[in-house]
């Protein structure tokens, strides 16, 4: 099927992207002591980028802002990368299984204030999340699927003031909880919905995914200063073109490679980083080793331009076929 997260059929890949986004500025209260306001406004907002790692889409998964976006102001960065799968076991069985495992790293810089005084305090989030899904494929035509999946996440955000953590005990000693060495745990919940055509023929190959997903992240046993939640929605459709380029490798046609993906964000994703679509195009090539007794049968490099409204990147994603 495709290199996408959690959408792809007897392969396994890594996919690697990087997002500017934006933190705002956080007023203190006392001394360099953040108000609840402004923690659970960034919890929320930190479950809302997990989303991005959590729900399957290719757009996501390998984007780069050059600047900032959304609802609030000052630079910061968000960096992600993921390792998914997903396949029907059989056509006699016909579960479908899927998992992606994602790591981020998101550095949002507070302004807290003293008086007339005022200090930038950076700070260090990181993130681990894993997402498995299982799903049943009814056979509409011999080429058409309907698949429904049921999908589970869980998540982990910990933060370290790290250097900033010297001036906050030595300049104010102020007990910024979160901020220090805290941590927030979240699981998701949710399910999508998947229309698969598959169209194969000896000189060509076509695949077609539309893809609606539906995940609600909440917080729990986290640091007592944050409470977080997140609901991520999204609708892809995603469709591949392959054909030999008359070129023969490893005993085995070499294969041209067309994608084109376009993505609708909905729920909290919606504008958190400037945009509401994305729209993937790109072009590769799929090297066969069926012929030799390798455990990989295909290897795929696929190079893809992302465009949106006021947004543009350029990624590289390799996937192998078992």
């Amino acid at each position: 099927m495709r290199d996408s997260v959690c959408r792809v059929k007897r392969r396994l890949f890594g996919l690697l992207g990087v997002l500017s986004c934006c933190a705002g500025a956080a007023q203190a209260q006392q001394g360099l002591r953040l108000t609840q306001d402004d923690l659970q406004k960034r919890a929320n907002g930190v479950l809302a980028l997990m989303s991005f790692s959590i729900v399957p889409d290719i757009t996501t998964s390998s984007l780069n802002i050059g600047g900032g976006g959304g609802s609030t102001s000052g630079s910061t960065e968000f960096f992600m990368t993921q390792l998914g799968g997903g396949d029907t076991i059989s056509d006699s069985v016909p579960i479908y299984l899927e998992g992606v495992l994602a790591a981020s790293r998101y550095d949002p810089t507070f302004i807290a204030t003293q008086g007339a005084e005022s200090r930038r305090i950076p700070t260090k989030w990181n993130s681990l999340s894993a997402t498995g899904g299982i799903g049943w494929d009814f056979k509409l035509t011999d080429e058409l699927k309907l698949r429904p999946i049921f999908n589970f996440a869980l998540g982990n955000v910990t933060s370290d003031l790290r250097a900033a953590s010297w001036y906050v005990g030595r300049k104010t000693d102020s007990d910024v909880d979160f901020l220090d060495k805290g941590s927030l745990n979240a699981y998701g919940l949710g399910g999508s919905l998947m229309l698969d055509y598959e169209h194969y023929r000896p000189g060509y190959e076509v695949d077609v995914e539309l893809r609606y997903s539906d995940m609600r992240l909440q917080s729990f046993d986290s640091s007592a200063a944050v409470r977080g939640r997140a609901t991520a929605q999204s609708a892809n459709l995603w469709a591949r073109y392959r054909a030999p380029t008359g070129a023969i490798l490893l005993q085995r046609p070499l294969r041209y490679v067309l994608e084109l993906t376009h993505s609708e964000f909905l729920g909290d994703q919606r504008g958190i980083l400037g945009f509401d679509r994305l729209t993937s195009i790109g072009a590769g090539l799929e090297l066969d080793s069926s012929a030799y007794d390798v455990f990989i049968t295909r290897t795929r490099v696929v190079g893809r331009y992302v465009f949106g409204t006021n947004v543009s990147g350029f990624s590289v994603g390799l996937a192998v076929s078992f």
